[in-house]
């Protein structure tokens, strides 16, 4: 996974613990994290086309969620971020130079086996990543530390 997509999940985090009326500019929500403005903002646009936050612009524009955060998965921001696509892309090697005469013919009838172990635990993963949302990684935040919804939004209401 690419870094934006751990910076998306962030930022849905901050987004979570605004009022639902406040929307928080991308270079506010890229000076907070140190990040840099231009290319977070690329990544809240990718959430915006997958309708996890919404935009408006203006003088008070900015960011804000699209959805609930427990209706957001951890999945959700990865694809926004990253895609669809299989992490593991079996290229049949199996079957190229002295490994073909090896396992012969009937390999190519049968599923290889690498691909099915990566295969299986792209499912768990992804699996786990949809059960979890952006409402659970803010309760375990708040739980580690309690004063930091508080903490955030004041922060993010100095402009």
């Amino acid at each position: 996974m690419r870094e934006g997509v751990e910076w998306a999940v962030h930022c849905c985090i901050n987004l979570s613990w605004m009022s639902p009326d406040r929307a928080v500019p991308a270079a506010r929500l890229a000076e907070f994290h140190g990040l840099p403005a231009a290319y977070l903002n690329k990544q809240l646009n990718a959430l915006g086309r997958a309708g996890l936050v919404s935009s408006r612009s203006g003088p008070r524009g900015g960011f804000r969620l699209g959805r609930e955060p427990e209706e957001i998965t951890l999945m959700d921001v990865a694809v926004a971020i990253d895609g669809s696509a299989q992490a593991f892309l079996c290229t049949g090697i199996r079957h190229q130079g002295p490994a073909a005469g090896i396992t012969g013919p009937a390999a190519h009838r049968t599923p290889c086996t690498v691909a099915q172990a990566f295969s299986h635990a792209e499912l768990a993963w992804r699996h786990n990543l949809a059960s979890r949302t952006i409402a659970d990684l803010a309760d375990l935040v708040r739980r580690a530390t309690p004063a930091a919804p508080d903490q955030v939004r004041r922060w993010f209401d100095r402009t």
